[in-house]
């Protein structure tokens, strides 16, 4: 199991970074970018996650791709983790796929548009994973009390919160720094979503838009706030990304942002 603590505090003080793809697209891709985030990690001292969905369960469309497979999907995600030592996410979408993921990865993330699901969280507890609630995007900061304790009351505390704006009219989001601080006071590391944040969901198109221009900025403002970590997105070709990528960040651009993150991190 992941050890919370690596979440709170690290020796070098630096933040979180949980990166990957949106998806897993194939089996020998997601290995390809995690091997350059591991290296960007630990060039950087900073303590990394790998991020992938092995399913995209919300999709605006029928003929959006969601995956290669579930089985093929987590098969991937694991050998990842083994081959390179590295700790892995992935998001589930029910009850029954909780315990079935817990097998592969390090860390389960329960998604945004489930985060009040009472079974989700109390199946996710339940296996004593970590456990990353994703905020609502129809929900306050200090509404996420509730889901923290729905799993802390299922008797595990190994728990994270992430920040991933809030739904601003129909094809927009904000985010509101006040709620780094706030979800704080739960006593979990609170992660900021900087890709996520910037979806333009809703199009006429049935594909979510983006504002990746912005990721630096909202990067920035997360870390001057305190978050414990940044959550990103991030592809070799985003145009090419068969989710989500609209709001990624060019994997080449990131170790840019992470040296400019840091400065501000050791600056506060």
């Amino acid at each position: 199991m992941y050890n919370i603590d690596k979440l709170k505090h690290t020796e070098t003080n630096n933040f979180l970074l949980i990166a990957g793809p949106c998806v897993i697209e194939d089996e020998d891709s997601p290995l390809e970018i995690a091997e350059e985030l591991v290296k960007l990690a630990d060039t950087h001292e900073i303590p990394f996650v790998f991020k992938a969905s092995y399913k995209k369960a919300n999709r605006s469309r029928l003929d959006s791709f969601t995956g290669i497979g579930d089985k093929k999907g987590l098969k991937v995600l694991k050998k990842i983790g083994k081959e390179l030592d590295v700790p892995v996410i992935t998001d589930f979408h029910s009850a029954e796929e909780a315990a079935v993921a817990a097998r592969y990865v390090d860390i389960l993330q329960v998604p945004a548009f489930l985060c009040r699901q009472t079974e989700i969280l109390v199946a996710a507890a339940n296996t004593g994973k970590t456990v990353n609630i994703k905020k609502g995007q129809f929900l306050s900061p200090s509404a996420m009390q509730f889901a923290v304790n729905k799993v802390r009351e299922s008797g595990n505390e190994n728990i994270m919160l992430t920040e991933r704006g809030t739904t601003f009219g129909y094809q927009d989001l904000v985010v509101d720094f006040r709620g780094i601080p706030i979800m704080q006071r739960n006593q979990v590391p609170v992660i900021m979503d900087i890709t996520h944040s910037l979806q333009q969901p809703n199009q006429t198109s049935g594909v979510t838009g983006g504002q990746p221009e912005m990721i630096e900025t909202i990067g920035k403002a997360a870390i001057a706030t305190g978050a414990d970590g940044i959550f990103i997105e991030t592809h070799p070709n985003p145009s090419e990304a068969k989710s989500d990528g609209a709001n990624m960040l060019s994997l080449d651009k990131l170790e840019e942002l992470i040296v400019k993150l840091k400065k501000i991190r050791h600056a506060i």
